[in-house]
């Protein structure tokens, strides 16, 4: 197919490249041109704008670094929507704005020009070895006649939904990944202050269920998505007496615990409301009723099996 990417940075270097390697015929651009010089020794083309790296392309991508970026390329003067012409397919595989992805989908779609919000989870080294996640959102037709070159990209490339789809997913990934990272960062200070040797503690902490991915791969779709609160499997009474005895430790060493305090807090509601004696998971019902929506899927695909 004829490709044309743009952004050859840390991740966007790599999936050029995997394009590149698929037998493609690719035009590259980024702001550094010295950033193209693997691309175009390995048979890539040089346009010296997006413009010129949409024209005559059916398939562009764009991997920037943000919503300010993507709408300058996208919808600027020399952008992608200046050369890109009907039939094309852009794929934006930038971490951005869900309501900035709709509006170009919305901008591009007058010109017959089709949309999807593509980003990606893995890191560079996954970008280099072509394991990245891609959460794809957008028009179905699109994506299925982009996937081919998506495979290139990810193994594990994933139809989301709608306009904007893919673009919220990668948002929820990253809350939930860079939120653990901070209450992971607090819980292995104390244990270490409070006088545990580092390589023993992280030992512990992967040997359990948290370590083992029970929380996204047997809670959430097993309990939470089936509304089986009532399946318990740790009682939150018990998570509520847990939490609170980290915290007096934490107290007695002088360790800051703020997303801990957080989670006591919301917990210690959750079980003030009556939830105390379902699953420990039962504190998402204090936010779904908050956010007035149920977090229900009847045919969850369960990846861990159901051992309640």
């Amino acid at each position: 197919m004829r490709i044309g990417f743009i952004g050859l940075g840390n991740m966007g270097g790599h999936m050029a490249m995997n394009v590149i390697a698929g037998g493609h015929d690719v035009v590259v651009h980024d702001i550094r041109r010295e950033a193209a010089e693997r691309h175009l020794a390995a048979g890539a083309r040089w346009a010296a704008t997006p413009r010129g790296a949409s024209e005559d392309r059916e398939i562009v991508f764009t991997s920037l670094p943000g919503p300010a970026e993507v709408e300058q390329v996208a919808l600027g003067e020399g952008g992608v929507l200046a050369g890109a012409s009907p039939g094309t397919i852009y794929v934006d595989l930038s971490t951005n704005s869900p309501t900035l992805m709709r509006r170009i989908h919305e901008e591009f779609a007058g010109e017959d020009v089709a949309v999807l919000d593509a980003p990606v989870s893995g890191g560079s080294k996954g970008a280099e070895l072509a394991t990245l996640a891609v959460m794809v959102g957008g028009p179905e037709d699109a994506y299925e006649r982009a996937k081919p070159v998506l495979d290139l990209i990810g193994d594990k490339v994933s139809y989301i939904g709608p306009s904007g789809a893919g673009a919220i997913a990668k948002l929820v990934h990253n809350l939930i990944t860079i939120s653990a990272r901070v209450i992971v960062g607090e819980a292995l200070t104390l244990g270490v202050k409070a006088g545990v040797d580092p390589e023993a503690l992280l030992e512990a902490v992967q040997n359990g269920s948290f370590g083992q991915g029970n929380l996204i791969h047997r809670t959430v779709p097993n309990i939470v998505y089936q509304g089986a609160y009532d399946n318990v499997g740790f009682a939150l009474d018990l998570s509520l007496k847990d939490l609170r005895l980290a915290l007096e430790l934490a107290g007695e060493f002088d360790v800051p615990i703020a997303l801990g305090a957080v989670a006591e807090a919301e917990v210690a509601e959750a079980v003030d409301a009556g939830l105390g004696p379902l699953d420990s998971s039962a504190s998402i019902i204090l936010q779904e009723r908050r956010s007035g929506v149920e977090l229900r899927a009847a045919d969850a695909i369960r990846s861990w099996q159901d051992d309640g």
